[in-house]
This record gives structure tokens, sequence and C-alpha cells, in this order.
């Protein structure tokens, strides 16, 4: 048997931890390449991770629900069963029992790379992470001390680059002196969200390292039972839950946005009749019989037609130091559906959405909207976008003064459908209405091309196949 441990991989956001939620295999099952065999869920999305070798499930090393440093061993798969025993160390770092204590400082964020085409550091990009180095990777010097060394994965051996740059232990050193820590950035973090004082802690990780059950025992006995805990608690008549993954970084995204774009909200309301009764002949005809259609699809056409017309309100503000500041416009439309998951809030965009003709873009939101539902939205999927939609209609809500996402100056909201009272052809009669609202950067869009854009979403809604032909 041949025993080999994989790590959790670098998801190439920036991120430095997840949490399992979900094991989709079991110790003894056979698993080959490639195949889904965990759910990880990070800042940005839950992921499945696949198995980056065929063989027989050997160790699970964490229950479900567990949070786990990028880098540590997930699972041991025996890629050789009826072979004689050996294990043999991960292939991009080895085992948490063997680390080096390694303080690696000023580490550039590394940008995900397409799936098997090249990546950063001479890697290869995967499904998520990156596989072996083949070159090795240059950092920035900082000088460290132990207060502050912190245990990372090693790559394989490689010539220094800045002997300056680190400060390593290797498995043979001794342990901390006393009063120095050892502690992983995620466990240190954990310490400070605690209030526990990680001097004077006895570490049960390799070389002595205090580990996150290590800061959690010691926070159980000397706080309140619910300060500790990760996740949802109830105390007498309070409940406190833990704000984690999807919903903390949307969180942080949020109050960003809100205290750096200066908004400003447009209401207006709509008669919709005519596009309710172009969507019902549109699932008349042939080639539409098997496809969902909805009131979304209407006003996503409209967008990207008025998006066309008015190509500013499809931008970003961009400024950095000294330098002046820059709108970047985008000749591209990025469309984003915000949707609400169990997880929070998160925001996939159709990638090139004006390019798409009515009935590829009925189908990219579907997919779109099934792939949310069922928590799978990948951080790619999540990135890049340059307009966004967000519907309240389907709890019943007329409008909203929505928050823009961060790097985008216009985001449309879409209320409920009622059948109101209007005045049509100078008479009372009972017509469709609804009631648009548009947030926008104030830096990048004024109130004259505001207005005129949500005049025109609005004009379009209220007669789709006049102005497909007006202003084509």
């Amino acid at each position: 048997m041949t025993v080999k441990e994989f790590n959790l991989p670098d998801l190439g956001e920036g991120l430095t931890e997840g949490e399992i939620l979900k094991w989709l295999v079991n110790v003894g099952d056979t698993i080959e390449l490639n195949q889904p065999i965990v759910e990880v869920e990070t800042a940005k999305a839950a992921v499945e991770i696949p198995a980056k070798w065929a063989g027989k499930v050997a160790t699970i090393f964490h229950p479900e629900g567990t949070m786990v440093e990028v880098g540590a061993p997930i699972i041991a798969i025996d890629t050789d069963p009826s072979g004689s025993a050996t294990l043999t160390p991960p292939a991009v770092a080895p085992s948490a029992a063997s680390l080096a204590a390694v303080d690696i400082a000023g580490d550039a964020p590394v940008e995900p790379g397409m799936i098997g085409g090249p990546a950063p550091g001479g890697r290869t990009a995967v499904l998520v992470g990156y596989g072996p180095k083949t070159a090795a990777a240059k950092r920035r010097p900082r000088t460290t001390t132990n207060a502050t060394a912190a245990l990372v994965q090693t790559e394989p051996p490689a010539p220094p680059v800045a002997p300056a740059a680190i400060t390593v232990e290797s498995s043979a050193a001794t342990r901390p002196a006393p009063g120095s820590v050892l502690a992983k950035p995620p466990v240190r973090k954990l310490a400070r969200d605690l209030g526990v004082d990680l001097v004077g802690i006895a570490g049960t990780g390799p070389n002595g390292s205090i580990t996150r059950d290590d800061v959690l025992s010691v926070s159980s006995t000397s706080a309140p039972a619910e300060a500790a805990a990760p996740a949802a608690v109830r105390v007498g008549r309070e409940e406190r839950i833990s704000v984690k993954g999807v919903r903390k970084l949307t969180a942080e995204n949020m109050v960003a946005s809100a205290f750096t774009a200066p908004h400003v909200t447009e209401f207006l309301t709509v008669d919709v009749t005519r596009s309710m009764k172009a969507l019902e002949r549109l699932k008349g005809k042939r080639d539409w019989r098997d496809v969902r259609v909805s009131p979304l699809l209407m006003v996503a056409k409209a967008a990207l037609v008025a998006l066309k017309r008015y190509p500013m309100v499809n931008s970003s503000w961009h400024s950095s130091g000294d330098a002046p500041a820059e709108i970047v416009v985008k000749h591209y439309v990025n469309l984003g559906i915000a949707a609400a998951t169990e997880r929070g809030l998160i925001v996939p965009n159709v990638k090139d959405a004006d390019a798409l003709t009515t009935r590829e873009l009925a189908d990219a939101l579907n997919a779109l909207v099934a792939t949310a539902r069922e928590g799978k939205t990948s951080p790619a999927a999540m990135s890049g976008g340059t307009f966004t939609i967000t519907s309240v209609g389907p709890f019943g809500i007329d409008t909203g003064t929505p928050i823009l996402p961060p790097g985008e100056s216009a985001i449309l909201v879409f209320g409920a459908i009622r059948d109101t009272p209007w005045v049509h052809k100078d008479k009372i009669k009972i017509r469709q209405v609804t009631t648009l609202g548009l947030s926008f950067d104030h830096r990048i869009i004024d109130g004259e091309l505001g207005s005129k854009f949500l005049r025109d979403v609005g004009a379009f809604l209220e007669d789709p196949e006049g102005s497909l032909l007006a202003w084509s």
C-alpha cells in the first residue's frame, strides 16, 4: 500500500482557512481521480474539492464543521491498496507532524489560473488551488522574530532567495524559548477574538506550537461558554451566531461599499403588462416550451439594452495612492444576479451577458439560479461582475435602496408585480405594475445619466417589441 496525504489546497483567493461542510466519501471507499471528495466553505463560497489521486480512502483527518488551515492534511488516500505498506508525504507540503516553523513575509496574493493552465509561481492550475511548483517562488524579505513566527506549509527544497527573509525551526530544533509563542495566523486571530493570551499556553502541536483546540480549551475555562463556540449557541433567551464564510465577506464588502461610494437611489413605477404578455407568447413558441421564463428575464434584457445605450453606467471607479483617479468603462457586461442562500447573500454573474441571445440569456439565468440554490456557486462565478440586478418581488416587496457591489457603479432592484388601477389610454384599467429602483455611484453617474438609464429600462418593459425596433 502507498498512502498519500492530501492537504487543503490554496484556493487562490488570499484565504488562510476553510470549513469542512460535508464529506462526500467515507473511510474505505474506493475513489477515482478528480472525484469530488469534500465540500469546503471559504469566505468566498462553498466549493467541492476533487481527489488528487485514485485509490482507497485510508483516513479522514477532520470531521464536518471543523475549520482547517490551508496546507493542513485533510484526507489520506491509499493509491496502491495491494502493495506493501509505505507512506508518501504530501506532494505540495509535508504533513502536519513534520512541519517546519517558517515565517515568510510579504507574499503577494496568488491569482487563480484557468484549469490546467499556468499559474503564478510555476504551478499548474487545477479545479481549486494549484499543483506542485516547478520553480522556486520569489518572496519579498522581512525580518521576523520568534514572537511572530507562524507555522505554514513548506514547499519542496529550493535554493534560498533571501536568507534574511525567513526564520526556520526544523523538526530537530528545540521547542520555543520561554516567553516566545509559536502559532499559525488563524490561531492567533482566534485568540484575539476570544481575548486569550497565547503567552503561557502549552502548545500540543508540532514543535510545541499552539493549536486551535489549545486556544478553545483555555477559553472554555476562562470565559462564558458561548464565547468560544464557533457556531450558533443558545444561552438562556439569547442566541449567538458566529459570522463566518460567505456571510462574513458579504458584511465586510457591504460596509466598505456603503462608506466608500456616495450612493444615490431613484425610483420608477412601470406598467409591465406588455412584457408579461410577451413572456406568455415566448412560452408558447416551439423552441421555448422546455425553458423556464420569468419576469427577471425581461428585466435583464431591458438592462442590457439600456447599458448599450449608456455604457458609462457599466463602469467602476479606480484610485490608488497619489495617482489620479480613473473611471474604467467596461465594454462587456458580466450581469450579476443577487441570490439569497442558506449561507448568505451571493452575487454570481453571467459572463458577457450582452453577447447572448435572449434564449441563451434565459438558459444562463436558469443555470445560475439553480447552481446558487444547490450551494455550488464557484468563486470564479462571483468575480468580475460589472452590473447587478436584485429581485425583491418574490418576497412581496415593492422596491428598496440596494447597496452597490464592490467595483460596480450601479445596481437595479426589481419589485413585486401587482394588479393595480392604472390610467391606460385615458381610462382607468387594471394593469400589471411594478416599481424599479436604481442605486448608483454619484462620482461616476450624475442624476441626468441615472435618470435616462432608468427611464429606458422602464420604457423597454412597457413596450419591449417597440423598444427593440426603435433602438436596434
